[in-house]
């Protein structure tokens, strides 16, 4: 059975979507990557666990890492554009924002052949321009999410542990296998709360779904 993610909006920045609109089940999703230090160990450890997760991917790491970044896809997860260089899209204008997304649209599709439909803004930063872009673009939706790890750098994976103990079903949950300032960065603090946490949420009842499962197809 699939589920529409909730959207939530504001008059000014327009419609998001942060959580799954299914209490028993949990999203996990990962921001720039790829990373070929961490990210085969992540798709490792998820497929053990028969979990299935959304990654945001930047374009200049698809570029420098295709073949990453088509496994990814390739093992059944969902893809989705966090822009080329990771900038804040704040105060960008629509212009240079939809540069960014097109970069990486046509990075991802190279890798993997196709287009993602999902995307997310750099930090979580965005101005109203951004939801006017999206929607001329097509694209499903702007993610956001309602639990951080806040894995985002380097440190003991018992901070990052703590941190994922208000995860619960129907959260929409914010991790990172990549750092957008080196294509190796240091997330093993993350692969660790994962290996504690993915068994524990699946005792617990919770199921995982992409956000490409979650949203109804006519």
């Amino acid at each position: 059975m699939r589920f529409i993610p909730a959207l939530m909006a504001t008059p000014l920045l327009g419609p998001t979507i942060r959580l799954t609109g299914n209490p028993s089940v949990m999203v996990l999703t990962f921001d720039d990557g790829p990373n070929p230090a961490i990210t085969p160990k992540l798709l490792d450890l998820l497929h053990r666990h028969n979990v299935s997760a959304t990654f945001f991917l930047l374009g200049k790491y698809v570029r420098a890492f295709p073949s990453l970044a088509k496994e990814i896809a390739e093992r059944g997860h969902t893809i989705g554009n966090h822009t080329d260089s990771h900038p804040a899209l704040t105060f960008l204008s629509p212009r240079r924002i939809a540069e960014e997304l097109d970069r990486c649209d046509d990075a991802l599709e190279a890798a993997t052949g196709s287009k993602p439909r999902w995307m997310r803004p750099p930090y979580g930063f965005r101005g109203p321009q951004l939801a006017k872009v999206v929607r001329r673009r097509g694209c499903a939706g702007v993610v956001m999410w309602s639990v951080w790890a806040w894995d985002w750098k380097p440190q003991e994976a018992a901070r990052v542990i703590r941190h994922l103990r208000h995860a619960r079903g129907g959260d929409i949950v914010l991790l990172h296998d990549g750092d957008p300032r080196m294509p190796d960065g240091d997330r093993r603090h993350t692969l660790a709360a994962l290996e504690h946490w993915l068994p524990r949420w699946k005792d617990a009842g919770i199921g995982f779904a992409t956000l490409d499962t979650l949203r109804k197809r006519e």
